[in-house]
C-alpha cells in the first residue's frame, strides 16, 4: 500500500546482481530459509476464476506493488485493461514523474491510461479527514468517475500481505475491527453513489516476493523514498514496530498477522451469511430495522459496521458503534455524526447515511 506523503522518488532498474532484500518484520529462523515459490499468475487463486473477457480497471502508482500487478494481469492474458493514476499532489515532483512513468508504461504495453490529480491538502481543511483517509476518499472518487466512464465497477489494487499486516496491527491498535483487515472482494458504495467492485489479487503475496520477481525480470518500477521515512503511522509500523515483534517473537510478524486477517475473513463470511439470512437491508440498500432489532445485539453491531464500512467511512471504532446502536431505539436522537462530515440518520424505520452535497 502506497502511503501518500511528501518523499522523493526514482526510477529502480534492479542491478545484474540480485541484492538481499529486507523483509518487513523478519527474522532469519530455520522455519524462514526454505526456498520460497516463483511467483506467478499460476501460483495467485484469484487469477483462476477471473475472466480475461471482462474490462478491468486497475489503480497503478507506479510503485512496485502496482507493477508488478499489471505486469502479472498481462502475462496472464488480460488484455482489456484500463490503467488508473491518481497524483495526490502532495510529493511536488516526484508525482509528476510517477504520473509520466504510469504514463509511458501504458504506451508500451497498449493499454489504455486515465489520469488526473486531486488536492489532498485542500480536502483535509475542508472535511477535517486525516491525510490518509482524505487520500482513500479521492481515490474513490476517482475511480467512480472512471468506472462510470468505461461502464465498468471492477477495480484492482495492489494491495499485499505486508499492507494486510499493517491495517490489522493499526486496527488492533485502534480498537476496530479486532483482526479484520481488508478483504480480497469488497463492494463500496462512494460518496457519490457509485458502487465499486474492490479486487485485491495479491494479498496473500509477501512485498519481497513481489520485488523480487520484479528484479529477476528486469522490470522497472517507481521508488517513494517517503516509505522508509519515519513520518507517517504505517511507514512507523512498517519499519519499526514489526521487526520489533519479529526480534521479540522470533517469528515472521508481518505474516502472523495477515493470516490472522484470513482466518478472520472466513469468520465474516459466516457473519455476512447470518446477516443475508436476517435481511438486514432494503431493496435499497439502507439498514432495515424491524430486522436489525430481532438480531442479538452482537451481530447488530457486525452489520452497523460492515455498512459504514461500505458507505466509505473509516476510523470506525467500538466508541462510533455503540453511538449507532442508539438509533435502534426511537426514543433517542435520530442521527449521529460520522467521520468525514457524514451522518447515519433514523428515518422510516430505516437508517441511511448523509452527506453534505
Amino acid at each position: 500500500m502506497t502511503v501518500w506523503v511528501v518523499g522523493v522518488s526514482s526510477i529502480c532498474l534492479p542491478p545484474a546482481s540480485a541484492r538481499p532484500l529486507l523483509k518487513i518484520g523478519f527474522v532469519p529462523t530455520p522455519d524462514h530459509r526454505q526456498k520460497r515459490p516463483v511467483l506467478s499468475a499460476k501460483n495467485i487463486p484469484w487469477f483462476a476464476t477471473a475472466s480475461r473477457r471482462k474490462r478491468w480497471l486497475v489503480g497503478v502508482s507506479g510503485g512496485a506493488d502496482s507493477v508488478a500487478l499489471l505486469h502479472l494481469l498481462v502475462e496472464a492474458g488480460f488484455a482489456n485493461l484500463v490503467i488508473c493514476h491518481l497524483d495526490h499532489g502532495l510529493r511536488g515532483r516526484a508525482s509528476t514523474g510517477d504520473a509520466r512513468f504510469v504514463e509511458r508504461l501504458a504506451a508500451q504495453l497498449g493499454l489504455t491510461c486515465e489520469s488526473a490529480k486531486a488536492d489532498v491538502k485542500a480536502r483535509m481543511k475542508q472535511k477535517g479527514e486525516s491525510m490518509e483517509t482524505a487520500a482513500r476518499n479521492e481515490r474513490h472518487r476517482f475511480f467512480a468517475k472512471f468506472a462510470l466512464k468505461h461502464r465498468c465497477p471492477r477495480i484492482l489494487l495492489a494491495h499485499h500481505a505486508d499492507d494486510q499486516a499493517e491495517t490489522v496491527l493499526w486496527n488492533l491498535l485502534r480498537g476496530s475491527h479486532g483482526l479484520k483487515g481488508m478483504r480480497a472482494r469488497q463492494e463500496l458504495v462512494t460518496e457519490s453513489g457509485v458502487t465499486l467492485e474492490l479486487h485485491r489479487p495479491l494479498l496473500g503475496m509477501r512485498r519481497m516476493d513481489l520485488v523480487t520477481w520484479l528484479e529477476s525480470s528486469r522490470l522497472k518500477w517507481r521508488e517513494d523514498a517517503s516509505n522508509a521515512a519515519p513520518v507517517a503511522v504505517r511507514n512507523r509500523l512498517r519499519n519499526t514496530a514489526f521487526p520489533l515483534l519479529a526480534e521479540i517473537s522470533g517469528r515472521d510478524a508481518a505474516l502472523a498477522f495477515a493470516r490472522g486477517a484470513a482466518d478472520a475473513e472466513d469468520t465474516e463470511s459466516i457473519e455476512t451469511w447470518a446477516l443475508e439470512q436476517a435481511k438486514v437491508l432494503d431493496p435499497q440498500g439502507r439498514l432495515h430495522l424491524p430486522a436489525m432489532r430481532t438480531l442479538p445485539v452482537a451481530l447488530q453491531r457486525i452489520a452497523l459496521r460492515n455498512f459504514l464500512r461500505d458507505h466509505g467511512i473509516t476510523s470506525i471504532d467500538r466508541d462510533l458503534i455503540e453511538r449507532c446502536l442508539t438509533l435502534l431505539d426511537t426514543s433517542n436522537p435520530a442521527a449521529v455524526n460520522l467521520p468525514g462530515n457524514a451522518r447515519l440518520r433514523r428515518r422510516e424505520g430505516r437508517l441511511s447515511i448523509e452527506r453534505p452535497i
